[in-house]
């Protein structure tokens, strides 16, 4: 099952006003959110502008790792000086250039790293959570992903992870399910892996709009992480393009051509597509009609917090699918 395979059933409500709705939330095992969305750490979505932004609306960007390991660094620090007290993360890698990374950014305060990877059930990346645990030269916590199955989180909480990243081949521009085969629908793949999990799970990759993530939080997951939604905006990195009399921005899945090419990877292993969408304007904007879609949620659900919002599901055909949506237009 994936989101568009299920309907949210409407509770009981005694929810005086959707307005103080409490979206907070955990985002690993020693930090929280005030809204349980997350900035994708794609090089089309999270730079220096969006961890700002996403910290004055009450969520986190993840910092993404597609730049020299001083670079990075030096924006993770720029950002906790302008942003005093605020909650910073950001992507490394694995193998030595993930090490040298990760002590970089543990050095400058950074909270949380994000081991980010195309296949987090990984000897790699259980290799590369040990470590840090073991070696780096101050707390963090560690998020690690990508992952599709109950085992893997069993592996990874063994490991010491600190929080999980949930979902393989459900990104817009991600072509893994149809390059390899691989992938689990996302409901499917929450439900097995919130079976088991000990630690905040973070949804990943298919939501297109707050009904989406309203259904990954009913399903079991703490929050959830953007790429495509945020991608476009005045924040998001890269310059503004005008064609043909409109306004774009570039958009492009971390294992596309167009990323490896332009960061010097190896032009192999191609599993995302890369494309100019149109540019939205200001996060805020985006960010307002999504925290106002949950809390709407939240009021059928009858909960004046995620912490009790537990709605059930049914599943729906293509006819209920289409009956949802404004069909007279």
């Amino acid at each position: 099952l994936t989101y568009d395979d299920i309907q949210l059933v409407p509770k009981f409500s005694n929810v005086s006003s959707r307005t103080n709705v409490d979206l907070s939330c955990k985002i690993s095992k020693n930090y929280e959110l005030a809204v349980p969305l997350v900035a994708s750490c794609m090089d089309t979505v999270c730079g220096y502008d969006m961890l700002v932004s996403m910290n004055k609306m009450g969520g986190v960007g993840c910092l993404h790792r597609f730049m020299p390991i001083e670079e990075q660094a030096r924006t993770i620090s720029k950002f906790r000086k302008e942003q005093w007290g605020a909650l910073s993360m950001a992507a490394i890698g694995v193998g030595e250039e993930g090490k040298k990374r990760a002590i970089a950014l543990a050095s400058v305060g950074t909270h949380i790293l994000v081991i980010d990877v195309a296949h987090g059930h990984h000897e790699n990346v259980i290799n590369m959570i040990k470590w840090c645990k073991e070696s780096l030269p101050v707390k963090v916590d560690i998020i690690a992903g990508n992952i599709a199955t109950s085992q893997a989180a069993v592996d990874l909480q063994e490991a010491g992870v600190d929080g999980l990243r949930v979902g393989i081949g459900g990104g817009s521009l991600c072509t893994t399910r149809i390059q390899t085969g691989f992938g689990i629908p996302n409901v499917t793949c929450l439900e097995d892996i919130l079976s088991v999990s000990e630690v905040p799970v973070m949804a990943d990759g298919g939501i297109r709009t707050s009904g989406d993530i309203s259904k990954a939080l009913a399903i079991g997951a703490d929050c959830v992480m953007l790429g495509s939604l945020l991608a476009g905006t005045q924040e998001a990195p890269g310059k503004i393009i005008e064609k043909n009399g409109s306004l774009y921005k570039r958009y492009r899945g971390s294992a596309s051509l167009e990323t490896k090419t332009v960061h010097g990877q190896a032009e192999r292993n191609v599993e995302g597509e890369s494309t100019i969408i149109p540019f939205k304007g200001g996060v805020k904007f985006i960010l307002s009609g999504l925290i106002d879609g949950i809390k709407s949620a939240c009021s059928y659900a009858g909960a004046n917090s995620l912490d009790e919002y537990y709605p059930e599901y049914v599943r729906v055909t293509n006819a209920g699918l289409t009956e949802g949506k404004p069909h007279l237009l």
